[in-house]
């Protein structure tokens, strides 16, 4: 074990900022202290790594183990939580040329965002080719985040409530349906409060960053590097601020913007917007390929045919279980990939020929995974509506979003309903961080972004750019995919693999030309980083 070396001052800091003892007894600290104080123990004792619990499903090389962190970082010694870690040691091997070894450069912890997304399987992706070089040289490390999957899951309904279908999803809600929506995030805010009690308040992202720090002591790591993407680039960005000097490397992937005052109702309705144009995108594509789809000639015959399915599902839902929501969903996670592009396309021209199987398989509410997704949805609440005020007047939203939906009709109301809880939620809401660092506080990092990408639009990479000084940003041109490391774009990761292998960054802001484009046809769904499908 690496001991408390690591924070030798920690007790010396904790005996100066603690305030007097509560009447419950448990000290209070400053959460700055509370970190150190965790991060100390943590370094003590390490992480006990060994089987993982369905260690028969995974390759043998993939290791876990635990870490406790405090509830409450103002109670460091208060209620603890065990965040569970996963990690593929370093294997040394150059896949360039097996008989020369590659020295360890440390732990690379990713995190895929959300919030509520599971980095638990991450390390296994060193198995595929393009992370290889990467998985030489560092140990692979993936953690469930607190309230996530085995990390104190957060729950806020009955699981088998959580899948509902088939469903409406209309794109210009009447008003009766709109009343019918509020009251229900209404009652899934008070879910949320009966189910986490006190505990809600502490499902943040600044704790996501502060056991960003706690997991570095316990991974004997004396600087992080991390790689986050989507959500992930946002509290990794809290981490950059709160602790410059703990930062060796950082990868921001698919970074979303971090100005106080988009977090994070402002972000959400830059997302709707850029999700319609990445839905016209996707139906440029499909009519350019008529040929094998038989979907339309133009963007707009594309949608037609859409609104016709639609309109069908309503009618008579495919399965039993896939309405216009379910159809919603499945191509809303074309707009995340552009690798779905194909498989969406063929389940819609097979559905409007007379077969739903391929609609159904893509777009059916898998029952066996309604405790994950629910647990999922749980936690993204819970960190989006605790991180920040929202608006607490319905007729705010409706105002923003009936304006919005009036050009971008896609996603906008879908994006409201998610995010409604927040408008009556009832734990404290936080003031965002001022996510910013100066010349020489902290290390190079790297921004990677796509261009059209709609679930972080691109404006957030830049925004990310100007606040962490040093960073330098890469940008995919003319394309989309959320979360472009580890793909396909060989020029994207030659960028990340000289920044993490050898530290080394372009001079200045750099540009790759967009990968291909998706062959028709095809049922490929490319490996990148791991993905989920939030923000």
């Amino acid at each position: 074990m690496r001991a408390a070396a690591l924070y030798p001052a920690a007790g010396a800091l904790l005996l100066t900022t603690l305030s007097a003892v509560p009447a419950d007894g448990a000290p209070r600290a400053t959460a700055a202290s509370g970190v150190a104080v965790a991060a100390a123990r943590a370094a003590a004792e390490g992480i006990d790594f060994g089987h993982c619990s369905d260690a028969r499903k995974l390759p043998g090389s993939m290791e876990c183990g635990t870490v406790s962190v405090p509830l409450d970082y103002a109670r460091p010694h208060g209620r603890q939580i065990e965040l569970t870690v996963s990690r593929v040691k370093a294997t040394h091997r150059d896949p360039r040329n097996s008989k020369r070894l590659v020295p360890r450069q440390g732990a690379l912890v990713f995190n895929p965002g959300g919030p509520g997304a599971s980095g638990l399987h991450f390390p296994l992706i060193g198995l595929m080719p393009q992370w290889q070089r990467i998985g030489a040289a560092y140990d692979l490390v993936g953690y469930d985040p607190r309230g996530v999957g085995r990390s104190a899951p957060l729950s806020c309904q009955d699981p088998k409530e959580f899948f509902k279908g088939p469903s409406p999803a209309p794109t210009h809600p009447s008003e009766s349906y709109k009343r019918e929506r509020v009251a229900q995030a209404k009652a899934y805010a008070r879910g949320c409060a009966q189910r986490a009690g006190s505990a809600l308040r502490h499902y943040n992202s600044l704790n996501n960053a502060r056991d960003l720090d706690v997991l570095r002591a316990a991974l004997g790591e004396k600087q992080l590097t991390f790689m986050g993407a989507s959500y992930g680039t946002y509290f990794g960005a809290l981490y950059a601020t709160l602790f410059p000097a703990h930062v060796r490397r950082m990868v921001f992937d698919a970074a979303v913007n971090p100005d106080p005052a988009q977090i994070w109702y402002r972000n959400n309705l830059a997302q709707s917007a850029a999700f319609e144009s990445r839905w016209a995108d996707f139906r440029e594509w499909v009519a350019k390929h008529h040929a094998v789809y038989g979907l339309g000639r133009t963007a707009q015959a594309v949608l037609s045919r859409y609104e016709r399915a639609q309109a069908r599902l309503a009618a008579e839902p495919a399965g039993g279980s896939v309405g216009p929501a379910q159809l919603k969903s499945a191509f809303l996670q074309a707009g995340y990939y552009d690798d779905y592009w194909p498989s969406r396309a063929e389940a819609l021209s097979a559905y409007l020929k007379g077969d739903p199987k391929p609609l159904i398989a893509l777009a059916a509410p898998v029952r066996e995974a309604a405790a994950e997704a629910e647990n999922s949805s749980a936690v993204y609440t819970a960190v989006e509506c605790n991180d920040a005020p929202w608006p607490t007047d319905f007729t705010v939203w409706d105002r923003d979003n009936t304006r919005l939906a009036r050009v971008a009709p896609f996603e906008t109301w879908d994006n409201v309903w998610t995010n409604l809880p927040c408008a009556y939620w009832p734990a404290p809401r936080q003031q965002p961080l001022d996510v910013r660092t100066g010349p020489g506080e902290l290390p190079p990092t790297l921004i990677l972004a796509a261009e059209r990408d709609a679930a972080a639009p691109y404006d957030g990479a830049l925004e990310m750019h100007r606040r962490l000084s040093g960073s330098v940003l890469v940008t995919e041109r003319d394309a989309g995919t959320h979360g472009i490391a580890g793909g396909p774009n060989g020029c994207v990761n030659g960028h990340l693999e000289a920044y993490l292998l050898e530290g080394r960054l372009p001079v200045r802001r750099a540009a790759c030309a967009p990968h291909a484009e998706p062959v028709p046809g095809a049922q490929r769904e490319a490996a990148g980083t791991p993905r989920a499908v939030r923000r």
